[in-house]
């Protein structure tokens, strides 16, 4: 039989046989987009907190050394791919520095860097550092702090065209542990 052309969409209406699949169908793009969102951002938070125990435990290591040398700073910065894993260490750069306060003035007395592409470089810049206002001394007596910074080159797995590389970084500022100031003796 030939139905007439307006009584199809009275027959739709009241055909409710097909609609779970319908909503489904509706419902998964928006349920997967989401699952996948909530697992981008756990794993981007996971990460976040391996680079603030990075940073500590890298600092806390250094702090424990009376002299450092480039060899002794690149072995104590390359024991962060231990700490950072199961995450690529290849996105890790970290930088460890020893910056003297004196007179509300701060100097980096010597840095150690390990890129993310493993390449250590040490220098004694006795440059500029700008403190955080509460760790700014004004007495005349010099005061040493270890300086560490972890960043992380965090890229999600779906997602990154739209917003790219998120850079997942922490310092933090630690005393030296068995002397007031820890020599750099070079890069022996």
């Amino acid at each position: 039989m030939k139905r007439a052309p307006h009584r199809l969409p009275r027959s739709f209406i009241g055909n409710d046989r097909a609609i779970a699949a319908v909503e489904f169908a509706i419902i998964l793009p928006l349920m997967l987009f989401v699952f996948v969102g909530v697992a981008q951002v756990g794993q981007a938070i996971e990460i976040s907190r391996k680079v603030t125990v990075t940073t500590r435990i890298v600092t806390d290591l250094v702090t424990q050394y009376s002299t450092v040398s480039c060899s002794t700073l690149n072995t104590v910065l390359a024991a962060s791919a231990q700490v950072i894993a199961p995450y690529s260490s290849s996105n890790l750069s970290i930088t460890v520095s020893e910056i003297d306060t004196v007179s509300s003035k701060a100097t980096m007395v010597w840095t150690g860097t390990l890129s993310s592409s493993g390449t250590m470089t040490c220098s004694t810049p006795a440059s500029n550092f700008t403190l955080p206002s509460a760790l700014v001394q004004t007495s005349s007596t010099a005061s040493y702090y270890i300086y560490g910074q972890v960043t992380y080159s965090y890229t999600p797995v779906l997602g990154y065209k739209i917003i790219g590389t998120i850079p997942i970084s922490n310092q933090i500022y630690m005393s030296p542990r068995l002397t007031n100031s820890i020599s750099y003796t070079g890069s022996s």
